[in-house]
């Protein structure tokens, strides 16, 4: 089986390095494949969840707040702005920060408008990407 290298990185540090023989990742203009021997891409990413499935058929579950993702034939990169686990994901946090957005979004005035809606978009990708999470666990 094919595979490719795989490294996650943040301002925190290095999220994730090793083999895939898959990687699914949330672009700026829609969700993206990438098996080995992927044509080059350089694209930047959204909020939302991020897997890599490895060789054994496991699959690792992250999020990012958004990046970019780098892609070459046998290698892919990710330069996320914040990302972490998917077990780190708490659901009680993230609907509790979906709403404040909201609130923040009904509230915000012509200055702030553009804030509350990306606040909005984090927090919605957030909550969407627990409540995947707690899917595939149950």
């Amino acid at each position: 089986m094919a595979t490719m290298h795989v490294d996650i990185v943040s301002a925190e540090g290095e999220i994730f390095s090793g083999e895939a023989a898959m990687v699914f990742a949330p672009a700026k203009m829609g969700d993206v494949g990438i098996a080995p021997r992927h044509a080059p891409l350089l694209t930047n990413l959204r909020p939302g969840d991020l897997r890599v499935e490895t060789p054994e058929g496991e699959e690792k579950f992250f999020y990012v707040t958004g990046g970019v993702l780098e892609v070459q034939p046998h290698m892919v990169t990710v330069l996320a702005d914040s990302a972490m686990h998917g077990d780190q994901l708490d659901e009680e946090a993230a609907r509790v920060a979906h709403e404040a957005a909201e609130a923040a979004l009904a509230g915000a005035d012509k200055k702030g408008l553009e804030h509350a809606r990306l606040q909005l978009v984090e927090a919605a990708a957030r909550y969407r990407a627990v409540q995947k999470l707690k899917g595939k666990k149950g």
